[in-house]
């Protein structure tokens, strides 16, 4: 990076003065924009200044440039790009963090700090909670940068004894989490196997006072197989390698990780997570796929360090004793081996496992005990790994805090072979690139509107559509997954697949090797379904999706957990779980509500992305692999993120910055403008030549829409700074030969600052003990002593409320008011929201406001009483269902004068029989009419209306009841209309009867004439029917659209 200097004005001449911009890896600040000048060797430090930002060949070679020279980190906007360089850089000093700690974002080179002070800073100014979202595949970095935003913390936050306490529990979380959670796979040596989300908890001065993780979807599979060149995890060679003489006597360990059957044993390839590499090579098995020994990890060593952090976490002795005892049982357990009895049933051939382990019992063949077995080591190992969790949250428990969260989860997977796993983690994928795109859209609007530019729509890829394809109630992957769990019958993959197809297999984002053309066909098996992602199509091959959804446990093995000794299994392993007869969730849907629950955590918070990107599948420094990384770009959606964030303008600042940067290209802004900013800034860019359509000037930025208008602009700043520098050669002559007069101008005019800066000092000095006491005597009447701070505190309330007014009438938020204000606050709204509500309902046509009426009937009748009530209220009711023509002409004439208000078509199910007929009800100003084509088969008057009766579900049946005693009419009459809401609406207004309309659960009466009485029985199901039942009833079944 080169070091540029700034010329500044003193005494008539120009003396160079060294730049303090940002901070280069050299130590040297240097400014975004000053990097500019190398771009075509160290590329652009944001993408967002890509000349060509739709070419993601472009966007690939700037990070080449930049990783050849080892700038390992980008911007895409504030998005922060991160290469995993595989060496270790002299770029996380605790130099570099002070270098980084309190500086503007784009003032400083790209670092992970950068991202980390920002969020730091975010929160303590605008008191907002903040969140980092890392992503990326195995490999890429995840871990690392989320250590690194830990140790920023840790490092420049305040400090106090109890504070150092807490830092150094949340640093050493990691290797504890990473001991019982990490594990060597093909692609990295030390792999997250779950996703995690951390809470850092901050206090009022900023100090890290406590924090919370949240696990999700540990990948419990790997304790039992493993793929060949990979681990199970950490702990177990951890525990082997380092563990003490006497406590591995204890545990009936032996120091050899070769005698463990589960740290040995090859499993079935389908069931690991990551059982294949992404470009589609095959990993070969062989019969020991063990790995005990890996160059890059030092078992040994990592034993200490995990023993350290337990301890200081806060685990007793005794504690990591019944913890060890699990994780050595574990080991135990895939030693049993099974013999087969002639009866078929299975028996344990390992005695010398038996005193470590109870006796299991049970009449299982030698598949189903094997299959037991293994089910009971992962069942173990995920509570514990749990509990583990939830012991690290409660030593890190801190309330009343400021949070900035870190979510380290697994990024866009794409296998030759992808299963559940790969399933789960998209789908996740998808929830957060949802919200990635609604967040930087939003963020991006807000500074627009904040600024005063005009917002246009940025069209993007919006993929709701794939998200509810997988999670929609009923109809989604998840439910028709969960559905053919719970069935019984032989339900299997090949039945779930069968299923998929016949309920979602028309959506234009899934298919199936059934549903598939020709061309598909060949790259698909049998067994496999489509998913066309946000990221790119993925085949998900179906074989063991429903075992892995059940994660089911026999309840005899539950019950012996229960009885154990060790105090952590009966916390993991509850005894009310054998009371409670409920079914408990698939592992689909506990992951879908842990989903839904992330998403609401993080929509509640600020973010900050730090994107990770892995060079090569080799793990070597320096190597840049184009295919694997365009894959990465791909399913890390950045091409998007680029897209939507240069769909208005490339280049950004602030006046100040702008001005103070370029003010030498223009004779009216050098050496000093004196005016307003927004004015010298406007003068400037005119001088430049700037076109109008290449930049806008906001409230207090500059917006340029083109990377060339700014390269342009840096140029001639290149070549104004050499003009300059031959200008200051020649003014330095002159400054010699008045050196003397120069001496004692520069004293007079620092003893002036001084005498300046003294009187600021004692004016601010005042000021603060004005402050502090009218605090003091706050709650006193006014007085001279309080009336600053009063008038402070009254100012302060103003200008906030002046900011965060509602900006419409259903936004029932206002600023809380301090005590001395409450009285004229509530004023104040009062008459805010009357203005507000009179500027609204001035603005309604009479159109409009005849279809608020209607809807604030229908509200009064259905809200929270009927339950497709909800689906009916952003549709417009119409004010007919039937024109002229669809009325025959005699029906018209037979109403005479009758004015018809409205008219829809509807189904009458016959008293006898009840069979289906087709009609219409015609509502006039004083009577209903049933018609059949140019027949009216019954008129009913709204005085005559006795009542109108409905089922509380999603169905149109419904019965206008009237007197028995009128012979004109044959009994009550059962119709159903396909818009129940509207046409029961119109009813209730046409005749006043909206205090007569009766919803009912369970089933209706109704006479059906001659004294006899009809019923109607509603149940709710998985689809609408219409059918008379064996008992002689009108059986009416409708599907549950809402939960109430």
């Amino acid at each position: 990076p080169h070091q540029f200097i700034e010329l500044l004005p003193f005494a008539n001449h120009l003396l160079p003065l060294p730049s303090l911009q940002a901070v280069g890896s050299d130590g040297v600040r240097i400014s975004m924009e000053s990097a500019l000048t190398a771009r075509d060797r160290v590329g652009v430090q944001d993408f967002v200044l890509l000349e060509n930002h739709t070419s993601e060949a472009a966007f690939i070679e700037n990070l080449r440039k930049r990783f050849k020279e080892n700038l390992i980190y980008t911007y895409i906007g504030s998005v922060l790009v991160s290469v995993n360089p595989y060496k270790d850089l002299e770029i996380y000093t605790k130099n570099h963090m002070e270098r980084y700690r309190g500086v503007n974002f784009y003032e400083v080179s790209p670092h992970v700090y950068a991202v980390s002070d920002n969020s730091y800073r975010s929160m303590r100014t605008e008191h907002k909670d903040q969140c980092i979202l890392i992503s990326g595949e195995s490999g890429a970095g995840k871990t690392e940068a989320s250590k690194k935003i830990l140790q920023y913390y840790a490092v420049t936050c305040p400090a106090s004894d109890q504070v150092e306490t807490v830092k150094d529990r949340l640093l050493q979380s990691n290797p504890v989490l990473e001991a019982f959670g990490n594990a060597k796979t093909l692609r990295n040596d030390n792999s997250s196997r779950f996703g995690k989300y951390m809470d850092i908890q901050f206090d009022f001065k900023g100090a890290p006072v406590g924090g919370h993780i949240l696990n999700y979807l540990l990948e419990k599979s790997r304790v039992v197989h493993q793929n060949h060149g990979e681990r199970n995890f950490h702990i177990f060679y951890q525990l082997i390698e380092g563990g003490e003489e006497d406590l591995l006597r204890r545990l009936g360990l032996e120091r050899n990780p070769q005698q463990y059957q589960y740290l040995v044993k090859v499993g079935d390839t389908r069931a690991s997570l990551y059982g294949w590499v992404w470009n589609g090579t095959r990993q070969k098995s062989c019969n020991r796929g063990n790995c005990p020994k890996v160059s890059s990890i030092n078992d040994r060593s990592d034993w200490k360090v995990v023993r350290k952090a337990l301890s200081v976490i806060g685990f007793s002795e005794d504690e990591v004793e019944e913890l060890l005892n699990i994780i050595a049982s574990v080991l135990h357990l895939g030693n049993i081996q099974y013999g087969g009895e002639d009866s078929g049933n299975a028996y344990i051939t390992t005695d010398t496992q038996i005193k470590y382990l109870a006796r299991l019992k049970s009449p299982l063949n030698l598949e189903q005990a094997s299959s037991a077995r293994d089910a009971l080591s992962k069942a173990v190992y995920g509570r514990t790994f749990t509990w583990l969790v939830n012991k690290i949250n409660v030593s890190l428990t801190y309330k009343n805090a400021s949070v900035i969260g870190l979510l380290d989860i697994y990024g866009f997977e794409v296998f030759q072979h992808n299963s559940f796993e790969q399933f789960c983690i998209n789908y996740c994928n998808e929830k957060l690139q949802q919200l990635f795109i609604e967040l930087t859209l939003k963020s991006e609007q807000d500074e627009y509107e904040a600024e005063g530019i005009t917002w246009e729509p940025v069209q993007y890829f919006n993929n709701k559509i794939i998200c509810d394809l997988v999670e929609e109630k009923f109809k989604g992957i998840i439910s028709i997954l969960d559905e053919e769990c719970l069935r019984p019958g032989d339900a299997s993959d090949i039945t779930f697949l069968e299923k998929l197809e016949n309920t979602v297999g028309g959506h234009a984002h899934l298919t199936t090797h059934k549903l598939a053309d020709g061309k598909t066909r060949k790259v698909m098996g049998r067994e496999e379904f489509r998913l066309l992602h946000y990221a790119g199509e993925v085949n998900y091959n179906v074989n063991g999706f429903l075992d892995k959804n059940n994660d089911l446990l026999f309840r005899n093995l539950k019950e012996v957990m229960c009885m154990s000794d060790n105090k952590i299994l009966t916390q993991c392993f509850d005894r009310a779980e054998l009371k409670d007869s409920k079914r408990p969730e698939t592992a689909a849907t506990q992951f879908k509500t842990s989903l839904a629950k992330l998403m609401e955590i993080l929509m509640s918070k600020e973010p900050s992305y730090v994107r990770c990107i892995k060079p090569n599948d080799a793990k070597q420094a320096g190597r840049f692999d184009d295919v694997l990384i365009r894959h990465q770009v791909k399913y890390l959606g950045l091409m998007e993120n680029l897209r939507v964030r240069r769909a208005g303008f490339a280049y950004r600042r602030h006046y100040e910055t702008f001005l103070q940067r370029y003010k030498s290209l223009c004779p009216e802004t050098w050496p000093s403008w004196q005016g307003k900013l927004a004015d010298g800034v406007s003068t400037l860019v005119k001088h430049l030549g700037y076109k109008p359509e290449e930049y806008k000037l906001g409230r207090s930025k500059i917006f340029i829409r083109f990377p060339k208008t700014l390269f342009a602009t840096e140029d001639a700043l290149e070549t104004r700074k050499h003009s300059l520098g031959e200008r200051v050669t020649y003014h330095m002559v002159l400054v010699d030969g008045c050196h003397l007069l120069s001496l004692r101008t520069v004293a007079w005019w620092r003893g002036i600052l001084a005498c300046r800066r003294a009187q600021r000092k004692r004016q601010a000095a005042n000021t603060i003990r004005r402050f502090i006491k009218g605090f003091i005597y706050r709650h006193n009447e006014r007085c001279p002593e309080n009336e600053y701070f009063l008038d402070y505190v009254r100012y302060s309330f103003l200008m906030k409320l002046r900011r965060n007014l509602p900006k419409s009438v259903l936004d029932k938020s206002w600023p809380t008011a301090p005590t001395a204000l409450i009285e004229a606050s509530e004023q104040l709204r009062k008459l805010y929201m009357q203005n507000m509500v009179w500027g609204y309902c001035k603005r309604i046509n009479p159109e409009w406001k005849h279809q608020l009426e209607q809807k604030m009937v229908a509200s009064e009748i259905f809200k929270n009483k009927k339950d497709n009530y909800p689906q009916s209220v952003p549709k417009l009711f119409m004010g007919t269902r039937l024109n002229g023509e669809e009325i025959n002409p005699k029906v018209l004439q037979s109403l005479g004068s009758e004015k018809m208000k409205y008219a829809v078509p509807v189904t009458k199910y016959d008293r006898k029989g009840y069979k289906a007929r087709p009609r219409q009800l015609l509502l006039t100003s004083n009577c209903a009419v049933i018609v059949e084509e140019a027949k009216l088969k019954q008129r009913i008057d709204y005085a005559a209306l006795k009542g109108i009766s409905v089922s509380s579900l999603s169905d149109g049946v419904f019965v206008l009841h009237v007197p028995t005693e009128d012979k004109k009419q044959k009994g009550d009459v059962v119709l159903q209309s396909d818009h129940i809401i509207e046409t029961l609406t119109k009813v209730a207004i046409c005749a006043d009867k909206a205090n007569s309309i009766n919803i009912n659960q369970g089933s209706i009466t109704f006479t059906m004439g001659q004294g006899k009485e009809g019923i109607i029985d509603f149940t709710s199901g998985s689809e609408l029917l219409v059918a008379k039942a064996k008992n002689g009833h009108l059986s009416v079944t409708a599907p549950r659209l809402n939960s109430r």
